[in-house]
């Protein structure tokens, strides 16, 4: 087995709730009194755009709400989007041991919107955990496109061998084994790190 030399996490349902899915947006509908069924027929149709940096947060918004007069304002809603991130804890306890222990490459590999994408990296410091940030917004592709895997590979010089990607998705994690990535679908901190150990990656161990 090779050596792990870089090692690629997803945000959202791993070390932080997911910023932007479809219980968050059922909550707006009931809070903002929407049709449910309607704004997730908008946002089906924009989503991609948005994820991939040719849309922006205001934009997204005026085509799934805004297309009327609304009682409350954009900047309301847009407050509400933010403040559905949430950290989770052990899950970013477990990257900080790793991080601290300083034998990998770490990024973030991960679909959000630019203006979200941005707003969880400063909220929850991000930057401290991860070198570089992959995020579909930046790159104009969004899992699970191989595309995005190679692009990852390609910029960080490593071998798929050496890599190792996580994310809750089974879809997302397929195509980086596809790609040759070494990959763990998450369920929770404890499994992850347990998953993590048989490729020698432990939590707090340094140089």
């Amino acid at each position: 087995m090779s050596e792990i030399k870089a090692m690629f996490w997803d945000n959202g349902g791993v070390i932080l709730t997911n910023g932007w899915d479809r219980p968050a947006r059922q909550k707006a509908a009931e809070k903002f009194e929407l049709n449910a069924v309607e704004l997730e027929e908008r946002h089906g149709l924009v989503f991609d755009a948005f994820e991939t940096g040719r849309m922006t947060l205001d934009e997204y918004v005026r085509r799934t709400v805004f297309y009327r007069d609304r009682p409350f304002s954009p900047e309301e809603f847009k407050e509400f989007m933010f403040a559905q991130s949430r950290a989770c804890p052990e899950s970013l306890d477990l990257l900080g041991a790793i991080a601290d222990s300083g034998r990998q490459l770490l990024a973030a590999l991960n679909n959000e919107g630019r203006e979200l994408n941005d707003y969880r990296i400063e909220k929850f410091s991000l930057r401290s955990y991860f070198s570089v940030f992959f995020s579909s917004c930046y790159l104009g592709v969004r899992k699970p496109d191989p595309r995005i895997f190679r692009l990852a590979l390609e910029i960080t010089q490593r071998k798929p061998e050496e890599c190792v990607f996580i994310d809750d998705r089974v879809v997302n994690v397929e195509s980086a084994r596809e790609v040759g990535i070494n990959a763990i679908q998450f369920q929770n901190a404890e499994q992850l790190r347990s998953d993590l150990a048989r490729f020698d990656v432990i939590a707090g161990e340094s140089h």
